[in-house]
């Protein structure tokens, strides 16, 4: 049976990878947190505790109204994500930590929330993408036109959001290529798109690559395991790459980065920007948005966003710290 590649790039020969099968991921037993779209079978779902809130809901998430701006031309502008009143507690021990956050996030635009350690970030992060150590108890979440509290955690993936974890775990036995591949393809599936084939998905990927600064030899590698921390994130950026989500989730992806592997990620992150997609950040350091410059900064505290402002945010917690912050 022949091939037909379709790619700008020319890639060079097919590295000789030891012979794989895409593995149905009903035989694969991932670790939690899972930041890629894998479809599981339906008994064996990431299902958070999100309990219903407890104000009574008198019609559709669909009708609730959308907050809209204008670009200054005129035209609307209707977000990508927004968030109302949202909040939230550990599932275990219903110890409230998000108290009602507000945010809106339009497409095209790069978003970085800072704080204190406590103050709520990463957990606001994983409360998004569906993590099950969170229980929503309030607000609503609309992503692209739809109620993503309604959404598993795969579905939300699919939907076109991607979370980099701090720290990311590893999957023994299940190398990169095999792994982008199948959900690449369960993505492509969900847009009504034909999968690719092993040498098609090859071409597409190796493009990508040189984007974060990876030889080809980390695609036959095991996701992650006996990866550098640098290696690790690049490995993140690389997913992100492939799957090509509309809003990028990227906690701390700065922890436990050189300077030069610093850049790198960056790099390959603004490479990916384009008008129609956008990227939230969690940070503690000013570092980071020297490389990817944000359009907005957002300091919270207390489970709470208090202030929203440019790049000149990052500036004054520099030199007075989040004190100078909280008391203005």
């Amino acid at each position: 049976m022949a091939w037909q590649i379709q790619c700008t790039a020319s890639p060079p020969p097919l590295p000789s990878f030891p012979p794989f099968t895409l593995k149905s991921t009903s035989s694969i037993s991932l670790p939690l947190p899972l930041p890629l779209p894998l479809p599981l079978p339906r008994s064996s779902r990431f299902r958070s505790t999100h309990a219903p809130s407890p104000r009574p809901i008198a019609a559709s998430f669909s009708a609730v109204e959308s907050t809209t701006s204008t670009d200054g031309l005129g035209n609307s502008k209707t977000p990508l994500l927004e968030v109302k009143g949202l909040t939230a507690v550990i599932a275990e021990t219903k110890q409230e930590i998000l108290k009602g956050v507000d945010l809106v996030i339009h497409h095209g635009e790069i978003h970085a929330i800072m704080g204190k350690n406590g103050s709520g970030k990463s957990t606001f992060s994983k409360v998004i993408v569906g993590h099950p150590d969170y229980e929503v108890t309030g607000g609503d979440v609309v992503f692209k036109g739809e109620n993503l509290l309604d959404m598993e955690p795969e579905e939300r993936s699919l939907a076109g959001l991607f979370m980099s974890f701090q720290s990311p775990v590893e999957i023994p036995g299940v190398n990169n290529i095999d792994f982008l591949h199948m959900a690449y393809n369960a993505r492509r599936k969900k847009l009504g798109e034909p999968e690719l084939g092993p040498l098609e998905f090859y071409a597409y990927i190796y493009p990508k690559l040189d984007l974060v600064n990876m030889k080809t030899d980390f695609l036959n590698r095991n996701v992650n395991e006996g990866f550098s921390g640098g290696e690790r994130k690049r490995n993140e950026i690389l997913q992100l790459a492939v799957l090509g989500a509309d809003l990028a989730i990227l906690d701390e992806i700065d922890s436990g980065l050189d300077v030069d592997a610093l850049r790198d990620v960056a790099k390959a992150v603004n490479g990916l920007l384009t008008p129609t997609n956008s990227v939230l950040m969690i940070t503690h350091y000013r570092r980071l948005l020297e490389f990817i410059k944000p359009t907005f900064i957002h300091i919270m505290e207390n489970g709470r966003i208090i202030k929203t402002g440019d790049s000149s945010l990052a500036e004054v917690l520099e030199e007075k710290g989040y004190t100078a912050i909280s008391a203005a």
